[in-house]
């Protein structure tokens, strides 16, 4: 249990923030804060009891707290900020608080750099079919549960967190079970080298208590250790966990769980060898932590997925419409990929909205190639997030390296008028910035035009 009697949260409504403030308010910590804009995850704050603030003003606060806790999408040199570094009080970053959080508690660490968010999703849905006490804090809002903080029974026995690797958060934890899916060039702004990041992942593998157990994809360049099981897990090649599949149409499989764990084959509703993969993982995961193995099979087959991780938004007779979080390459390749396996048939248009100007510019070459699976593109101008522009850095820039006829940059207000002369069939919308608040208004002109 945290020590503190209010604590402010500077970047509140974020993802993986509002799960801790829900955590504090559940466990009677006076929580107010601060975010850019209101949202559904804001409203449900101040719904629970929250004060939050949509004003970067020092003179609103009411009271002094405890502790503030910040997450680096919010600037430094935002006033509060400023306000509260001057002041002397006690701050720490989002993945400090969840280290103390976790700390002395069984922990089940969900790492890599895609994938990350679905398996922790089902790794609490798994655990949450077979009864288990745990407390989840997810980067998604799982479909199943609504919210991106689980907790079922009391919540002591194991505590299920997201293990991000951006800003070396994940070696805050201190995990007995952890798993890694992968590791792919990221985060090159603060990492410089791909180097880097893979000993950082090395890092995190240190960071397992003795006697535990680590579950990785095969083939990660990961330090080993005598001290922990090591175990892995793959669709494709030898691995301690993998699964026989079939095709049930739509994208969707009937799976069977091979190796380590052995089941009757089950269908799992989600679509894409990607989230075939993910299941695997976090079946190996459930294991692991005493889940048996036909209550393993039960939970993934009634799993129905994180919001913007592949979420259905429209089915109509000539459109259906995806929107997703993919803003690296790899994860364009896996989405695409599986909309091209699910409707071989069908034009498929993508809506991209890259993400970060380091981002763009260091795997440049990774968003042209996986872009340009679609058959149409409609590229939005990068979104900032923390970062200042870079010189020569900018859409058009990345669109000009794209080899594809069907191909335009595109304004967010002018998405709509874009898609009035394009051939009906597929639509997905991907990025990690703001593209999702295109999707009410994608959603009424489908409904329209279908």
């Amino acid at each position: 249990m945290l020590e503190y009697k209010h604590i402010f949260f500077l970047g509140a409504g974020g993802i993986g923030m509002s799960a801790i403030v829900r955590y504090c308010l559940e466990n009677g910590i006076s929580v107010s804060g601060y975010d850019k804009t209101p949202t559904e995850l804001t409203d449900r704050l101040i719904a629970q009891g929250a004060e939050i603030f949509f004003s970067d003003t020092p003179n609103l606060l009411t009271s002094t707290p405890d502790l503030v806790v910040y997450t680096p999408a919010v600037p430094k040199d935002t006033a509060l900020f400023k306000h509260f570094e001057a002041t002397g009080l006690p701050m720490m970053k989002r993945a400090q608080i969840l280290g103390a959080i976790s700390k002395g508690k069984p922990t089940i660490a969900i790492a890599g750099t895609h994938g990350k968010t679905t398996i922790s999703t089902m790794v609490a849905h798994i655990l949450h079919t077979a009864g288990f006490n745990f407390t989840a804090f997810l980067g998604g809002i799982s479909a199943n549960y609504g919210t991106n903080y689980v907790k079922n029974g009391t919540g002591e026995d194991w505590i299920i967190a997201e293990a991000d690797e951006f800003d070396r958060s994940f070696l805050e934890l201190n995990p007995q079970l952890a798993l890694i899916s992968s590791i792919d060039a990221d985060h090159l702004d603060i990492y410089g080298t791909e180097d880097a990041l893979v000993d950082s992942f090395s890092k995190f593998v240190g960071k397992i208590k003795s006697g535990g157990v680590l579950i990785q994809k095969s083939g990660l360049p990961l330090i080993q250790r005598s001290d922990i099981s090591m175990n892995t897990y793959h669709l494709d090649a030898p691995a301690d966990y993998t699964a026989a599949l079939s095709h049930e149409g739509n994208g969707t499989f009937k799976v069977q769980l091979q190796g380590k764990i052995e089941t009757q084959p089950f269908s799992l509703g989600l679509p894409g060898r990607h989230n075939l993969e993910n299941a695997v993982g976090a079946a190996a995961i459930a294991s692991m932590a005493g889940v048996m193995p036909q209550t393993i099979a039960h939970a993934l087959a009634t799993f129905k997925g994180v919001k913007r991780r592949f979420e259905k938004c429209f089915q109509g007779t000539q459109w259906v419409y995806y929107d997703d979080y993919a803003h690296h390459p790899e994860e364009i390749k896996a989405t695409l990929g599986a909309i091209r396996e699910m409707y071989p048939a069908k034009h498929i248009t993508a809506v991209f909205q890259p993400h970060l100007f380091s981002r763009t510019r260091d795997l440049s070459l990774g968003f042209a190639e996986s872009l340009q699976m679609a058959d149409k593109l409609l590229l939005l101008d990068i979104y900032p997030a923390r970062e200042l522009p870079i010189e020569g850095v900018t859409s058009a820039w990345l669109l000009e390296m794209i080899s594809m006829n069907d191909k335009q940059l595109v304004q967010k207000s002018q998405i709509l008028k874009a898609l009035e002369d394009t051939k009906p069939g597929v639509l997905i919308t991907m990025g990690a910035g703001d593209i999702d608040r295109l999707v009410a208004d994608l959603v009424s002109w489908l409904k329209i035009n279908d």
